[in-house]
């Protein structure tokens, strides 16, 4: 990803859905002004969720899913309807694509009741209203008629689709409402074999973007030269965020009047699930020998040989606990409906999984009683250290 290019996570997710040929594809080529979708008469064209990030304006960065029919058949076509549905966890704004020749059908009414239980800001578009030779229709609301092929009212779709937009996502703040213009922040980015070559990972860059949005300096090293930085700071280091596979080192080498947190922590607290995550992690105290812990991946990478989430977790969760725990993993946009049989839930800081779609996975959780933390915070506790890496945002508010 370009350093220039608006993260995923960041981006207003529009979900497009409806019935096969009502029109989804050429509805978005007709908001986007590009062919960025395939258009067929044959029925049932999209066969997978297709996801295109884009600029889209009035909005500004976003991304567009064009996901299969929703009056599929056969057993793949089953399939293909869930993989559907499974998009509505993700979606910011739903549009439901209807054909203005016909009535809403079951499968449209189905899947707006889903949208409406989700609580998804959602807009239904009468679509092909070129082939009306009456296109007069009492339109209500978030209700709107148009011709993706004569181009007619996608100008007033696209401003229906900005009106939906909630504000709270620039409201939030990943590190520049607890620091000052010319403090000194230092980030800890350990170099090893698990780091991606020639870059940062997306929340390291994220949070230098913070920092230097709101004036501060950052100061990037690793962990060997941190004791060195420190002293050479001395007094003018207003916080020190690390690696979470670090803390203990870390935490050994900062003083204790300087504040100290991680990277995970930070983005727990971005997403607005801190205090979920911490008490998760309580879990970890309780559990027995056999119990088995989901460990769950919002994004898919080649796995190194010491992986974080396959191998170092399991290692420290083991010793921490001295039982004989059972681990069960999923990557990218897999995760359970069915958590019952996990004792507990560790999952990564999610910095490539929208606000929404992380919420999903909590709301899960939390319905299923199944505690749940992330990588940070669950190190931080088993390392006896997570009441200072929290004690930041507890002095800030």
């Amino acid at each position: 990803m370009s350093l220039n290019h608006t993260p995923f996570a960041e981006r207003i997710y529009i979900g497009i859905f409806g019935k096969r040929n009502a029109g989804k594809s050429s509805l978005i080529n007709a908001i986007t002004s590009q062919n960025l979708a395939i258009v067929s008469d044959v029925k049932g064209t999209t066969t997978d969720p297709v996801i295109k990030s884009m600029e889209l304006l009035p909005l500004g960065p976003v991304v567009i899913i064009d996901t299969p029919g929703l009056d599929d058949d056969g057993e793949l076509g089953k399939l293909r309807i869930q993989k559907a549905y499974q998009m509505l966890n993700k979606t910011d704004i739903a549009v439901l694509v209807i054909d203005a020749s016909e009535e809403m059908t079951e499968e449209d009414k189905q899947i707006l009741q889903k949208i409406r239980c989700k609580k998804i800001p959602h807009i239904i578009v009468w679509n092909k209203t070129d082939l009306l030779s009456n296109t007069d229709r009492i339109l209500t609301g978030n209700q709107i008629a148009v011709s993706s092929k004569t181009g007619k009212n996608i100008n007033e779709l696209k401003e229906l689709i900005a009106k939906q937009v909630s504000s709270t996502k620039n409201n939030r703040h990943i590190i520049s409402d607890l620091i000052r213009p010319k403090d000194f922040v230092v980030l800890v980015v350990p170099i090893d074999s698990s780091a991606p070559k020639g870059r940062l990972i997306l929340p390291q860059q994220q949070t230098i973007r913070d920092i230097l949005d709101i004036g501060a300096t950052a100061i990037v090293v690793k962990d060997t030269e941190l004791a060195d930085t420190l002293q050479r700071l001395g007094s003018l280091t207003r916080l020190v965020i690390t690696d979470s596979q670090v803390f203990k080192k870390i935490s050994e080498i900062v003083p204790s009047d300087i504040p100290l947190t991680s990277f995970s922590i930070l983005f727990a607290r971005y997403k607005g699930n801190l205090n979920t995550v911490v008490n998760g992690a309580k879990a970890l105290d309780s559990l027995e020998n056999n119990d088995i812990i989901l460990i769950s991946e919002g994004c898919t990478h080649h796995r190194q040989c010491n992986d974080i989430g396959t191998v170092k977790l399991p290692n420290m969760v083991r010793s921490h606990t001295g039982k004989t725990i059972r681990f069960e993993f999923t990557s990218g946009s897999e995760f359970p409906d069915d958590l019952s049989r996990y004792k507990m839930i560790i999952h990564c800081g999610g910095c490539m999984l929208n606000e929404r779609e992380m919420q999903y996975r909590l709301k899960c959780a939390e319905d299923q009683n199944i505690p749940i933390t992330n990588y940070g915070t669950a190190i931080a506790h088993m390392q006896g250290i997570l009441a200072r890496s929290v004690e930041i945002f507890t002095k800030h508010t």
